[in-house]
């Protein structure tokens, strides 16, 4: 009885080496890459914008902005009445924990209805104004074969000449990018789109947490053009070959260029989830659509940027696994 257990036990142990020996190799495989995959890319960006809220919304508070230099951001607004507000609370039983209780309740009460006075209208849980402007933080990308030189010689032409300075120079820019896209579809390979509804007051931060994702997938900006300030460098991992062109050091060929479109606007601006070159197609002709009255923020970044780099499978694997094959 013994002799035939251990007869099974030893097959069982032996049918599950092998499995799991090549799910070790696998994960060996995959780690031992990862560094080099997500290393060593340049990147380029242009863009820019602000959230301050229209004339006729709440007012806006003076802000660091965002990172690349959006000045201005709109808060909701604050202040309130706080400690220096005094409440008799010896007409609520002489103090003690019951009063400073109902104390903080009127104070909350007061300052909702201040904001709400404000605002000019209702304000929801988090404390923001229902007439707040809805706002789209809208996310594009698509993955180019990377024989699309010519694309990306737009987007460097692009990002030197834009006046990222203004409403009009911004609505100009995300025309401009997103025809030089649809020209190009022979070179579409990847595509994915992200759209987060919000109110104004948080629509700075989606922003900025979709443009980091994206920005922390370089590892230099080597040609950037954010609200009119113009910087360009070369890529530190490239080396120049005997015709004085760019090469990678690692002599990588690549296979991909992956563009992204930032895109904040009023309004409730819905794209199709991405599965075809059809469904890309209308995403990008939403987005250049998008009027300067109503457009916040623009930003574009591709990767890679400096000439003779780009991307290999791997990379595409690692830093885009949520992109779909179109």
């Amino acid at each position: 009885m013994n002799n035939t257990l251990n007869k099974k036990l030893s097959k069982l142990i032996k049918s599950l080496i092998k499995p799991v020996l090549a799910i070790c190799l696998v994960f060996t495989l995959v780690l031992s890459q990862a560094d080099g995959a997500l290393a060593a890319r340049s990147g380029g960006r242009v863009g820019g914008g602000s959230f301050r809220a229209p004339s006729s919304a709440p007012r806006s508070a003076p802000g660091g902005g965002y990172g690349g230099g959006y000045g201005g951001g709109y808060y909701p607004g604050g202040g309130g009445f706080g400690f220096p507000f005094v409440l008799p609370l010896f007409g609520f039983g002489g103090g003690g924990l019951f009063s400073i209780l109902i104390f903080f309740a009127i104070a909350s009460f007061l300052v909702r209805s201040f904001r709400s006075v404000q605002n000019g209208g209702v304000v929801d849980n988090y404390g923001y104004s229902s007439a707040s402007p809805a706002v789209s933080v809208a996310k594009v990308q698509v993955g180019l074969l990377s024989e699309a030189r010519s694309l990306q010689s737009d987007l460097d032409r692009i990002a030197r000449t834009a006046d990222t300075s203004s409403s009009e120079g911004l609505t100009l820019l995300l025309q401009e990018t997103t025809l030089s896209l649809l020209r190009h579809p022979e070179y579409w390979s990847y595509a994915g789109s992200n759209v987060q509804q919000t109110r104004l007051e948080a629509a700075e931060d989606q922003f900025n947490r979709f443009s980091l994702a994206e920005r922390s997938k370089f590892s230099e900006e080597t040609l950037s053009n954010v609200n009119n300030q113009l910087r360009q460098a070369t890529a530190k991992g490239l080396l120049p070959d005997a015709s004085g062109q760019l090469l990678p050091s690692d002599q990588d060929p690549g296979a991909y260029i992956v563009v992204t479109l930032l895109v904040a606007t009023q309004g409730n601006l819905k794209l199709p989830v991405i599965r075809s070159s059809q469904d890309l197609r209308q995403a990008l002709g939403q987005l250049g659509a998008v009027s300067s009255d109503n457009l916040l923020a623009v930003e574009v970044l591709w990767t890679p940027q400096a000439e003779g780099d780009t991307l290999s499978s791997d990379d595409m694997v690692l830093g885009y696994a949520d992109l779909t094959m179109i």
